[in-house]
């Protein structure tokens, strides 16, 4: 953006309207009464504030920046890092576990008769416990092992939510280029029309032709108007949909005007090596082991706990220590325990079986699910190829069918044809062109399905 900084007077604050009335007001004879040095800055401050407005809607999309867009402002990846950052508090909370814990107390008593007999009317209290748990079950080191995995699914799960927000941004995205592409064709095609149009008439006027043949034409403008209309509706709201995924709401943007790059099909098979490359077998993986991890920590309920601990007090109050005649009493208490489970009814137990089931349930979706993802790479695979084939067909037809419209053009010129089968001629040219606009689209989009399939975005 060009930005002008020659003159700050009022006259930056001026209206469009305002500039064209002085610039309308310019005649001749005051320019030449005008000095050099008063003109400029007034045509540097119209020229600046039209630099600025034009600039400012500029912003011009092409796949690298809407898919940098799509990741930087997209809600369910915002969502997606916000429960990584839980997962990571998860972790730091599970690392903590196994730890001495130190937990301290304040009480304050006022007692009336009868206690008062045996203790003080005002008391205070005061107690730090340590607390080291010395053996669990092993429930410590598994917990920490399920914090781990469960941080690693997260991880996984914000990958696969950037893939597929990815393909949605690219998907829109050339969806948006085919219906820009569908209006510039839309345009090409009524100047064909309009060019014929008026030949007809020049020849119906000159009674060399009938004017149902100037009819034919005309309702083929009608419907090429129409489809016109619908191709700019169309841009509408296929910008709107990119407009959403990439955050940028009701901003002016506009995207490329073409579908560059080659368009050649798939050869090597990669399905095995993508099952590593994919986030959904990763978070399956990392579910699986947080199953397997949750069936030790209950293994680790029928298992005993020992513990040490240590408190030392305080308390406060008139002759509290009877033993000595003193208003303060200190002291220690060291403890260690030990807590033997031993009869439940087999309910610890039957815990255990039932994840014991959770996790077989868990590993045979994760087969199932590697078995699709193979599946759907060669149903991706093929369709890329497919879409390869018909953008080569599609560009033979639509060379076809311009060098049909050229012979046909010529001879109607030539007076040899009638103006029918140049129509026809322009028919079959826009629908050759219209099927290559898609073929294009379509194959880019297959392509951002594929590498989406094998976990290369």
């Amino acid at each position: 953006m060009v930005m002008m900084t020659y003159y700050t007077g009022p006259l930056m604050l001026i209206s469009d309207d305002d500039k064209a009335k002085i610039l309308r007001g310019l005649t001749e004879k005051k320019l030449k009464r005008m000095k050099k040095i008063e003109l400029l800055p007034l045509l540097l401050v119209v020229l600046t504030c039209t630099v600025y407005r034009a600039g400012a809607q500029d912003l011009v999309l092409s796949p690298e920046k809407a898919r940098s867009l799509a990741l930087e402002n997209n809600r369910n990846l915002k969502k997606a890092q916000k429960e990584i950052e839980a997962a990571r508090a998860g972790k730091a909370s599970a690392y903590a576990l196994g730890k001495p814990t130190l937990d301290g107390s304040l009480g304050g008593f006022y007692f009336t008769e009868p206690l008062t007999a045996f203790l003080p009317e005002v008391m205070g209290n005061a107690s730090l416990t340590v607390t080291q748990v010395l053996y669990s079950g092993g429930k410590v080191q598994n917990a920490r092992k399920v914090a781990d995995a469960a941080l690693g699914l997260q991880n996984a799960r914000k990958e696969l939510t950037e893939d597929e927000v990815l393909l949605k941004t690219e998907t829109a995205y050339w969806q948006v280029v085919d219906a820009k592409e569908k209006v510039i064709l839309a345009k090409k095609y009524i100047q064909m029309l309009d060019t014929l149009s008026r030949d007809l008439k020049n020849s119906y006027d000159a009674g060399l032709t009938y004017k149902n043949d100037l009819l034919k034409v005309n309702v083929q403008q009608n419907e090429a108007e129409l489809n016109l209309t619908k191709a700019r509706d169309g841009v509408t709201m296929a910008k709107l949909s990119l407009a959403q995924l990439t955050g940028l709401g009701e901003s002016e943007f506009d995207v490329q005007d073409n579908i560059p790059g080659g368009f050649n099909g798939v050869l090597k098979e990669e399905t095995i090596s993508a099952l590593e490359r994919r986030p959904e077998v990763d978070m399956l993986s990392k579910a699986v082991r947080i199953n397997e991890l949750q069936e030790k920590l209950l293994a680790g309920d029928r298992k005993p706990v020992i513990a040490l601990s240590g408190i030392g007090y305080g308390s406060f109050g008139r002759n509290i220590d009877m033993t000595k005649g003193k208003d303060d009493m200190k002291g220690f208490v060291g403890m260690a325990s030990l807590s033997i489970p031993i009869f439940d009814w087999g309910g610890r137990k039957q815990k255990v079986v039932e994840q014991r089931f959770k996790t077989d349930a868990q590993k045979i979706e994760l087969d199932e699910t590697k078995e699709q993802i193979m599946l759907e790479i060669r149903n991706v695979r093929l369709s890329l190829n497919q879409s390869a084939q018909q953008v080569a067909l599609a560009q033979k037809s639509l060379q076809q069918a311009e060098e049909n419209l050229r012979l046909n053009q010529d001879r109607f010129d030539a007076g040899t044809v009638l103006g029918k089968d140049v129509l026809e001629a322009q028919v079959l040219w826009q629908q050759a062109y219209s099927n290559l606009i898609d073929a294009k689209a379509g194959y880019r989009i297959n392509e951002a399905r594929y590498k989406k399939a094998i976990g290369d975005y």
